[in-house]
C-alpha cells in the first residue's frame, strides 16, 4: 500500500466515526429540542382558545336573549322614522331582513349585542359587558394559528436536518480534497525516491532525483543522490582496478605462454650454435620443425588474444536458431565421425541476435563437446522457447567439469585443455552478452557438461523484418 493510501486510510478512519458520532447527536438534540419547542403547544391553546371563546360566546348570547325574554334586561329601540340616525349595526340588521342577530361592538368588542325586529318594525337592541374583548382574542387566535400553519408549512425539523446534513457533508468533502491534495504532495518524493531506487537497482548509477527540502523526504532525497554518486564513483573505480587486474592476468599468462614457446626456440638456436657449423641435416630439420611449431603456436596465442580483445559490432536481426544449429551440426559432423549427434528442436524457437556471433559461440561449444566425448560418445543439442526467451542447450557425455574448472569457466586465459588458449569461453560469453543473453553451465542429463545460451525470443516486429529480407 502507497503512503498516499495509507494517509487516505487513516483520514477515513480518524474522520468519518467522530462525523457520524457528530451527526448522530446533532440530529438527537435537535429532535429534543424541537420537541421540547412551542408550535405544537400553541397549536393545542389556540384551538383550546377557540372552543373556549365560542362557548363562552354561545353562553353569553343565551343568557342575554333569556333576560331580553323576562324582561330583567331593558332595551334600547330604534323606531323606524329615526332609520336615518340609525347606528350602522341597527341598519345592517334591517337590512338583512332577520328576526335577531346576535354581534359584539365596542372597541375591543367587549360589548355582547342583541337586537330583534318587532311587529310594529322597531328594533330593539339589548347589550350586556362580555369582559373579555372578542376582536382582541379573535385577533390572538388568528395570529396563534398563522404562526402554526408557517411551522408546518417549512417543516422546521426538516430543515434543520437537510442544513445539518450538507453542512456537514461540504465540510467532509473539502477535507478530503484537502487531504488528497497533502496526500500528493508528501508521497510525490516518496515515489520519485521508489522510481529511482528501481533505477538504481536495474544498474544505471546516473540517476539522480529533483527536489531535496527540508523534510524528511528532502533529506532522503538528497542520501539517495550523495550514494548514487558514491556508487558510480566506485564503480568508475572497481571497474578501472578490474580492468587493470584483468590486462595484468593476461599479460601474466601471455608472458608465460609467450616464455614456453620461446624457451624452446632458444634452446634451439643455443644447441645450433654449439655445434660450430657442424650441424648435419637430419638435426637441421628437426631444430627447424622445432622452431616452425614454436613459432606458429605463438601466432595461435596472439591471434587468440587479438580476437578477445576486439570488439565487433553486433548486428541483432531476427535469427532461426533451429536452422542455425542444423547447419553448425551438419558443417562438424564429418570432422568428428565417432560422435553421436541428438537433435532436439523447439517449433518456432528464433532470437533478435547477430547470426555470426551465435555461429562462432555454437562451433566453440560443439567443439568443446565434441573433444570432452573423445572418438566416440554423444552430444545433445536443443532449442526451447521459455518465459518470453529462447534458447540453445549443448550437452555431451563426457566426464564433466571439475570443481576448480567450474569456478574459472569463463576467465580469459586459463584454460585445462591440451592446446587451449583459455579464451574461448570468454569469447562465447562475450558475444553471447553483445546478443542480449547470457550463457551459463549446468549438468548434463548425459553425464557430463552441459552449456546453455539464453537470449531474448524474437519480437513480431522482427518477423516482419525477416520477411521483408526475404
Amino acid at each position: 500500500m502507497s503512503l498516499r493510501t495509507k494517509l487516505i486510510v487513516v483520514f477515513l478512519a480518524a474522520t468519518l466515526a467522530p462525523m457520524a458520532v457528530l451527526v448522530w447527536v446533532t440530529i438527537h438534540l435537535f429532535e429534543t429540542s424541537l420537541r421540547q419547542a412551542t408550535t405544537d403547544e400553541l397549536d393545542e391553546i389556540s384551538v383550546s382558545l377557540r372552543k373556549t371563546g365560542l362557548e363562552m360566546y354561545q353562553t353569553a348570547r343565551e343568557v342575554l336573549k333569556a333576560d331580553a325574554q323576562s324582561g330583567r334586561v331593558a332595551p334600547r329601540k330604534w323606531l323606524p322614522k329615526d332609520a336615518e340616525q340609525w347606528p350602522a349595526s341597527v341598519s345592517a340588521f334591517a337590512a338583512s331582513g332577520e328576526p335577531e342577530w346576535f354581534g359584539t361592538s365596542g372597541a375591543a368588542g367587549e360589548v355582547l349585542q342583541y337586537l330583534m325586529l318587532r311587529a310594529d318594525g322597531e328594533i330593539w337592541l339589548y347589550e350586556r359587558k362580555l369582559g373579555v374583548g372578542m376582536n382582541g382574542l379573535t385577533d390572538q387566535f388568528t395570529r396563534a394559528r398563522d404562526l402554526v400553519n408557517h411551522s408546518q408549512k417549512y417543516d422546521l425539523r426538516k430543515g434543520l436536518t437537510l442544513t445539518l446534513l450538507t453542512t456537514a457533508g461540504v465540510v467532509y468533502l473539502v477535507a478530503l480534497a484537502i487531504l488528497f491534495w497533502i496526500a500528493f504532495r508528501v508521497s510525490r518524493p516518496m515515489r520519485h525516491l521508489r522510481r529511482g531506487l528501481q533505477t538504481l537497482a536495474s544498474g544505471d548509477l546516473t540517476v539522480r532525483l529533483p527536489g531535496g527540502g527540508t523534510d524528511e523526504a528532502g533529506q532522503a532525497i538528497r542520501a539517495f543522490n550523495e550514494t548514487a554518486a558514491q556508487l558510480s564513483d566506485s564503480r568508475e573505480e572497481l571497474v578501472q582496478l578490474t580492468r587493470v587486474a584483468s590486462w595484468q592476468t593476461l599479460a601474466r599468462k601471455m608472458a608465460h605462454e609467450v616464455k614456453n614457446s620461446l624457451t624452446p626456440i632458444r634452446l634451439t638456436m643455443e644447441e645450433i650454435t654449439a655445434r660450430n657449423g657442424s650441424v648435419d641435416a637430419s638435426f637441421l630439420r628437426q631444430a627447424s620443425q622445432i622452431v616452425a611449431d614454436e613459432v606458429t603456436t605463438l601466432e595461435k596465442r596472439v591471434k587468440a588474444f587479438s580476437e578477445f580483445a576486439a570488439e565487433p559490432p553486433a548486428n541483432l536481426r531476427y535469427t532461426d536458431l533451429n536452422a542455425l544449429v542444423e547447419e553448425r551440426i551438419a558443417f562438424l559432423r564429418p570432422l568428428h565421425p565417432g560422435v553421436h549427434y541428438d537433435l532436439k528442436l523447439a517449433e518456432g524457437a528464433a532470437a533478435t541476435a547477430d547470426a555470426d556471433l551465435l555461429r562462432g559461440v555454437l562451433t566453440n561449444l560443439l567443439e568443446n563437446a565434441a573433444q570432452a566425448v573423445g572418438s566416440a560418445g554423444q552430444i545433445l543439442t536443443k532449442t526451447f522457447v521459455e518465459g518470453g526467451r529462447s534458447g540453445i542447450a549443448v550437452a555431451d557425455s563426457g566426464p564433466g567439469l571439475s570443481e576448480l574448472a567450474r569456478s574459472t569457466l569463463f576467465e580469459p586465459s586459463i584454460t585445462f585443455k591440451r592446446n587451449g588458449m583459455g579464451l574461448g569461453l570468454s569469447i562465447a560469453r562475450r558475444s553471447v552478452l553483445l546478443c542480449g543473453g547470457e550463457i551459463e553451465h549446468r549438468e548434463s542429463e548425459l553425464g557430463g557438461a552441459a552449456f546453455v545460451v539464453m537470449l531474448p525470443a524474437a519480437s513480431a516486429e522482427t518477423e516482419h523484418a525477416k520477411n521483408l529480407d526475404r
